[in-house]
């Protein structure tokens, strides 16, 4: 499964985005999740999303952004709403299951205060 992530950009603070994850493939059986890197620190989970539809969220993001998936359409989302410029970071889609790990090539997101 390949993942192509999308939707990053500038974004003033205060403001949304909406990232996407495609996927070459099903996403089915795959729990979906996404990650965030700033220049400096280590990779952090933001969302994730089982197959069940099950989410958790890191506290930094709760109440803020909100992660969906669509299977039809091998695509996962993340709803990123009041925007803060700690948020910004390159954020990476990931899809686990099956005894496999995959991930995606980064989308950067710019918060300016």
């Amino acid at each position: 499964v390949q993942l192509q992530a999308s939707g990053g950009g500038l974004q003033q603070a205060g403001g949304s985005l909406r990232l996407s994850c495609a996927a070459s493939g099903s996403i089915f059986w795959f729990n979906m999740g996404w990650y965030r890197q700033a220049p400096g620190n280590q990779r952090e989970l933001v969302a994730r999303i089982t197959t069940g539809g099950s989410t958790n969220y890191a506290d930094s993001v709760k109440g803020r952004f909100t992660i969906s998936r669509e299977n039809a359409k091998n695509t996962v989302y993340l709803q990123m709403n009041s925007l803060k410029p700690e948020d910004t970071a390159v954020y990476y889609c990931n899809a686990n299951g099956r005894g496999l790990d995959w991930w995606g090539q980064g989308t950067q997101v710019t918060v300016s205060s």
